[in-house]
This record gives structure tokens, sequence and C-alpha cells, in this order.
């Protein structure tokens, strides 16, 4: 299993008239979870796209626990409980605030494609192989 944390302070244009996280910007704290995991194994999404890879949103599961507030600083828990073993990958994210609260939890799964073609395809070799050591 690979795991990553990643820290956010919520600012106040993130939060609604009720003085809580609108729900919309969770996708946006998995997208930053998902960045910063793939970097600290040595990649970027900029460097899979040079390799003529696209990985879009097919799929995204979310569950809402406790609000998150401003100047809450929150822990982006991003999880891969398995390996890609095709064309799909699948981000297990956990949300938690200063107090270690479980605020939100969600799934997010995500094709690996060909960028020219737009079909699927499998994880790029390179990938793969920097992750296995956690599986």
């Amino acid at each position: 299993m690979y795991t990553t944390e990643t820290q956010i302070r919520i600012h106040y244009a993130l939060t609604d008239q009720m003085g809580v996280v609108y729900h919309g910007h969770y996708a946006q704290f998995y997208e930053i979870g998902r960045t910063e995991a793939i970097r600290q194994i040595g990649y970027s999404y900029k460097d899979i796209e040079a390799m003529g890879i696209i990985m879009p949103v097919v799929d995204i599961h979310s569950r809402f626990l406790r609000p998150a507030k401003y100047d809450d600083l929150i822990t982006v828990k991003t999880i891969l409980k398995e390996i890609p073993t095709h064309h799909k990958i699948i981000f297990h994210s956990e949300i938690y605030n200063q107090n270690d609260e479980l605020l939100n939890t969600g799934d997010i799964t995500l094709y690996f494609m060909h960028a020219a073609t737009m079909k699927r395809c499998n994880m790029p070799d390179e990938l793969k192989e920097k992750l296995e050591k956690y599986f």
C-alpha cells in the first residue's frame, strides 16, 4: 500500500456563507493529494503527459462526515490500496482536520489513456516500477 499526506490551510475563498468548505472544493483537495502522491515517487503529471499519457478522472465517490472550516489545517491522506494492473488507478482519499478528526472520504478512479488516440492503456512501466516496492 502506498500512502502520502498533504496539508492544506483552508482560506476564506473556500468557504460558503455558513463558514464551512463548499462541497465542490473536495475534488480539488483530492487532486492536490494525488498530484503530491505522484510527485513523491519522483514524477509529476507533466512528466506523465510528456510520455504521451493522460489520466482523466472517470469516477468520484465522496462521503461528507464533518465540515472543514475557515483556517482549519486539513491533511489529505492519499492511499493506493493496490497497484494498477490494467488501465485504471483508484486513489482513496481521507481528509482530516488539525484535531485528527476524519472529515471526508473519497474514492477517485482515473484511466491511463494514450493522449494521441484517447484509447485506454496500461500504467507506464516507469511509474509502475516506482510503485511496486510499496506493495
